[in-house]
């Protein structure tokens, strides 16, 4: 037998520098699965993740609409804020303005608070100012603003330029809320108001807040309920068509590989049929044509026909070799070997067609390793010699094969299979570049359909060397 090495060739004794360098292995399938096979997803699993994607589409719609109501509310106390302010201003303000309060005077100041107290403050107001056009503050519910200065905003002087009313949520920023700040946000509503004389005055009141966090707390309430209510009941009503939808897509899922295995079934009952058709008619009739042809030529040859013999026995020669060639091909078509006598006898078989054309073909299968070999790997090893030797047949022009099956070294429980011969080689980069390399494409999809590593090694002039490493069989009780 050959010996197989990773290492670069050295004779023992010699120091010569041009001594041939085994090629280096090439890796064609590192062992990952390419297809992984993934189950169809049971009902429970699927449902569950229908139940978790609902849950997330609920917080998110409960975040969306927890926004709107905010912008809801405030806009809906805005509107509210304004036309409380309207209603103070024509009711109480207006009839209680007068040109003395506006000039300073402490009585008429004493007797326009006692209204802002007795009949404004009481709605809901925080806060209460009466301005001059030119930003002077003439009365305030917080005395330490009377007096006071300040620059009015543009808002503001539209509001008394165009008589109108603007409602807004103040933040509180500006230099005359400094008294205001201690709560938060108000709702901050101004319109014109004029005293007896006809001078116009800026009537600023600031709301409380609160009304609009509750506002928001039951406009959302009521919200989330009706999406919550509404998701869970189309969950619920989803759920038997989701159900049946799944069972239905299980069956046709289960009927599609009843029909793969039928189909399966049914080419290799077909490629049974055409190889005992084969070997029960034709190959029986060529042997015993090429019997017939023997005697014949022995007959001739007897009769001192000694050049009809030698025509004669070419013609055997040619029909046995067609024989040969016939139950080669029976093997591929069907190799009931694998099954009926095991690997061992199924690789002498393949074989046969190198054989013939006087190539010494040695076979080495580790018996311990066959026996503990599951019958996908069984077959994968068969698959892969198969298309090793044929390659060797067609391209090779080999003296010497020789295919060993044995435990991984690197790994006992591991089986690596090697498939050498002394053919003329070929550069393995330039194969894989053009594509062009048949073999290396199918001997790469067997490897990684069984999630097994392929390597080659192999260089012009230096044969071919091929290693497959399987893993270990899954556990099925036996040893």
């Amino acid at each position: 037998m050959t010996t197989l090495t990773d290492r670069p060739t050295e004779q023992a004794g010699a120091d010569d520098s041009s001594a041939p360098v085994a090629p280096a292995w090439v890796t064609l399938a590192d062992g990952a699965v390419v297809v992984p096979v993934t189950a169809l997803p049971g009902p429970g699993r699927t449902l569950a993740k229908l139940v978790a994607a609902a849950a997330v589409v609920l917080t998110l719609v409960l975040i969306g609409a927890s926004f709107a109501a905010s912008r809801l509310a405030e806009r809906e106390a805005v509107n509210d804020a304004a036309h409380t302010a309207n209603v103070l201003a024509e009711a109480a303000v207006q009839p209680a303005l007068t040109d003395a309060l506006v000039a300073g005077d402490p009585v008429a100041y004493a007797a326009f608070d006692r209204v802002v107290r007795e009949s404004v403050l009481p709605n809901g107001i925080v806060r209460v100012k009466l301005w001059t056009g030119d930003g002077l503050v003439v009365y305030a519910d917080e005395q330490r603003l009377v007096g006071q200065r300040f620059t009015l905003d543009p808002e503001q002087l539209q509001a008394l330029d165009n008589p109108q009313t603007q409602a807004e949520v103040s933040d509180l920023d500006r230099s005359e809320n400094e008294f205001e700040r201690y709560g938060g946000k108000l709702l901050e509503v101004y319109r014109p108001v004029w005293t007896p004389s006809g001078q116009t005055l800026l009537f600023e009141v600031y709301g409380a807040y609160a009304p609009v966090r509750e506002r928001t707390e039951d406009l959302w309430r009521g919200f989330a309920g009706l999406v919550a209510s509404s998701l869970l009941l189309l969950l619920v009503l989803m759920t038997p068509i989701l159900w049946t939808v799944l069972d239905r897509l299980r069956h046709a899922h289960e009927l599609r590989e009843r029909l793969l295995r039928r189909s399966v079934d049914a080419s290799d009952e077909e490629r049974r049929r055409i190889a005992a058709t084969l070997h029960d008619g034709p190959v029986q009739e060529l042997v015993a044509s090429s019997l017939a042809v023997t005697g014949a030529a022995e007959q001739a040859a007897a009769a001192g026909q000694g050049e009809l013999a030698d025509d004669i026995r070419e013609a055997g020669a040619t029909v046995r070799g067609s024989v040969a060639s016939l139950r080669t091909l029976l093997v591929d078509l069907y190799p009931d070997r694998l099954a009926d006598a095991g690997l061992t006898a199924a690789v002498t078989d393949l074989t046969g067609s190198l054989v013939s054309r006087g190539t010494t073909v040695e076979v080495d299968l580790d018996p311990r390793t066959v026996a503990r070999l599951d019958e996908e790997h069984a077959r994968l090893v068969y698959r892969v010699t198969q298309e090793c030797l044929r390659n060797v047949a067609k391209h090779a022009g080999a003296f010497r094969v020789s295919v060993t099956l044995r435990p991984a070294a690197h790994a006992p429980r591991h089986t690596e299979l090697v498939v050498q011969d002394d053919g003329i080689g070929f550069h393995v980069a330039e194969s894989r570049a053009r594509h062009g390399h048949f073999g290396l494409r199918v001997l790469t999809d067997l490897a990684e359909g069984a999630g097994a590593v392929l390597q080659v090694a192999s260089a012009p002039g230096q044969g071919t060397r091929w290693r497959l490493v399987m893993p270990p069989a899954p556990t099925t009780g036996r040893s």
